[in-house]
């Protein structure tokens, strides 16, 4: 494995934090969260989700969401309007982002591919997590007054398989995306 590559692919990985999730700006969104930031939220959720699943490995799941959509530096994000007009290969994105990579490369195609595919009980909870965080960053816009989230939000609760993320996707709507810090600020 040459070093050069793998430091090649940490820059690569940097630029994620660049790439907009663009499916936003057509509420009209401005500053849309970067792949980055819907990257580490997701992880965090599909390693909560894989306990809550019972599923004895959920660090594997929080690998694959970790590196779900590393395509996206190279096609940037595109969204479901888009896709109805072009064509992207992310999947061969992917596969010369991780070519270089060593011995390494294969077993990060093989998270990506689990979680494409669903072709695992770790890639189902990792794309219900990564479903379960667009209804979450949708919860907050809609509460930002951007109510055409909603229909991002239902479309995540029509594809989640899991009965954990379908239970954490009926209370969504009962709480503010606010709710988590009241009652922890300092009142001298």
């Amino acid at each position: 494995m040459q070093s050069k590559e793998i430091l090649k692919f940490f820059f690569e990985m940097g630029h994620l934090s660049r790439v907009k999730r663009e499916g936003w700006r057509l509420l009209g969104i401005e500053h849309p969260e970067s792949i980055a930031d819907h990257t580490l939220r997701a992880a965090q959720i599909g390693w909560v989700l894989g306990h809550m699943e019972g599923y004895p490995n959920p660090h594997e799941i929080a690998a694959m969401l970790i590196f779900h959509d590393i395509g996206e530096a190279r096609v940037g994000d595109i969204h479901k309007l888009a896709n109805r007009y072009i064509t992207v290969d992310e999947a061969g994105a992917v596969r010369d982002q991780t070519s270089r990579l060593g011995a390494i490369g294969p077993e990060v195609l093989k998270l990506w591919n689990q979680i494409e595919d669903r072709s695992s009980q770790a890639g189902i909870i990792a794309k219900d997590a990564d479903l379960l965080e667009l209804a979450v960053r949708a919860r907050e816009y809609i509460e930002q007054g951007h109510k055409d989230a909603q229909e991002w939000f239902e479309a995540a609760r029509q594809r989640v398989q899991t009965q954990s993320a379908k239970t954490l996707l009926a209370e969504l709507p009962t709480i503010s995306a606010t709710e988590w810090w009241h009652g922890l600020k300092k009142i001298d």
